[in-house]
């Protein structure tokens, strides 16, 4: 569980990214939980949207997204959702405490 002050870190970093994933038509299929995973495996901090023709809202595709992922939701805004899971490898973001 990220603390506020983690969060609110992790959201200054995301500010700046780009979206790598996108959610369409179909939502949250098979193929967009696998491109997030190899996403967050080489980034640790992501950013998706979710397009206008996707029939699901958008807090709903996050919520579920972190869920398939075992990722933290870090901020839901408009159609960008930003998601961070830390590398067990070699971590590159060092959240404060």
């Amino acid at each position: 569980m990220l603390s506020g002050k983690q969060r609110r870190f992790l959201r200054a970093l995301g500010n700046a990214l780009d979206p790598i994933v996108q959610i369409g038509k179909f939502g949250v299929t098979e193929s967009v939980v696998h491109s997030l995973e190899e996403a967050l495996t080489a980034r640790e901090l992501v950013k998706a949207r979710v397009l206008k023709n996707c029939l699901e809202e958008t807090k709903d595709v996050a919520h579920e997204l972190s869920k398939l992922t075992g990722s933290h939701l870090v901020q839901v805004i408009g159609r960008n959702i930003i998601l961070y899971r830390p590398s067990v490898d070699k971590p590159s973001i060092e959240l404060p405490k």
